[in-house]
């Protein structure tokens, strides 16, 4: 999971590691928070050389993590643990530095909570989800389609499948099948970013028919057992299929399209914050 966090209006981006049961940060987002830094990639530089141990330290113990670029790209960035962003902090001279350890410890301390009760996690997306104005039917369906989802990739890692590049190609199978649409061309049709995660902006009805299809893929994946890549991408059509002929059906019925232009793009900079706290969903 990759999402953003934000420190003193400050975005740091963030990722949890299921086998280590740990937060990796972006080491130069935590640099350009602590020192205010036109050029944090530079600052970094510098606090290496003057640094040697800083710089050995980093380079053996903090990884290169895939995180999600400004532009909504996916790029390996230096990150850090919360043990090792404490022995960066001891190199920056600022100010900031006593509340930002205050605030690491906050952020593990909400994750543990959260594996000990996931209910946690889901309330505060529900929290976050209500302050940027969406409805509350609206939310209830979105927290049901995260569900869904975490369950598909479930099902998928069991298949052997655990590259987020075939997850993409997996999702975009259902969507197309299910909207006539890969979620690059959807979130086109929608006015959208890359950097917009597709779902958060969907209608009621194109939840509900996103869900069905994610579902029925992993209904059919958990009975027939696909072993090869070729055989998770036919599963994840004709899943998506069953959606899309229950959306077919929904339209002569309605007399409009289920895909709408309809989006949920905020109206300030506030409500657009909001969306990095948000938990990151591979669309494509």
């Amino acid at each position: 999971m990759s999402n953003i966090k934000l420190f003193q209006e400050k975005k740091i981006r963030s990722a949890w590691n299921e086998e280590e049961q740990q937060w990796y940060f972006s080491v130069v987002d935590v640099v350009e928070a602590l020192t205010d830094s036109a050029n944090p990639t530079d600052y970094l530089k510098k606090m290496r050389k003057r640094d040697e141990t800083l710089s050995t330290y980093l380079g053996t113990i903090c990884p290169h993590v895939e995180m999600i670029t400004i532009n909504g790209k996916k790029r390996k960035t230096l990150a850090a643990n919360i043990q090792g962003l404490f022995r960066i902090i001891q190199s920056i001279p600022s100010p900031k530095a006593e509340p930002f350890k205050l605030w690491l410890a906050q952020v593990g301390y909400d994750r543990v909570q959260e594996i000990e009760n996931p209910e946690l996690a889901q309330e505060r997306m529900k929290e976050l989800y209500e302050q940027k104005g969406y409805p509350k039917d609206w939310i209830d369906k979105r927290l049901r389609g995260i569900a869904i989802r975490q369950n598909l990739t479930d099902e998928w890692k069991e298949r052997g499948i655990k590259e987020q590049n075939d997850y993409a190609i997996l999702t975009a199978e259902i969507s197309k099948a299910t909207f006539g649409l890969t979620p690059s061309q959807y979130k086109e049709y929608k006015g959208l970013a890359t950097k917009h995660n597709l779902r958060d902006h969907m209608s009621d009805l194109e939840l509900i028919f996103t869900m069905l299809g994610e579902r029925v893929t992993t209904e059919i994946s958990q009975k027939e057992k696909p072993d090869t890549f070729v055989k998770n991408k036919q599963v994840a059509r004709r899943g998506g299929n069953v959606a899309g002929v229950a959306r077919e059906q929904a339209e002569k019925e309605l007399g409009r399209s289920i895909v709408s232009e309809q989006n949920f793009l905020p109206n300030s900079e506030d409500d657009a914050s909001l969306s990095h706290q948000l938990p990151f969903e591979a669309d494509e």
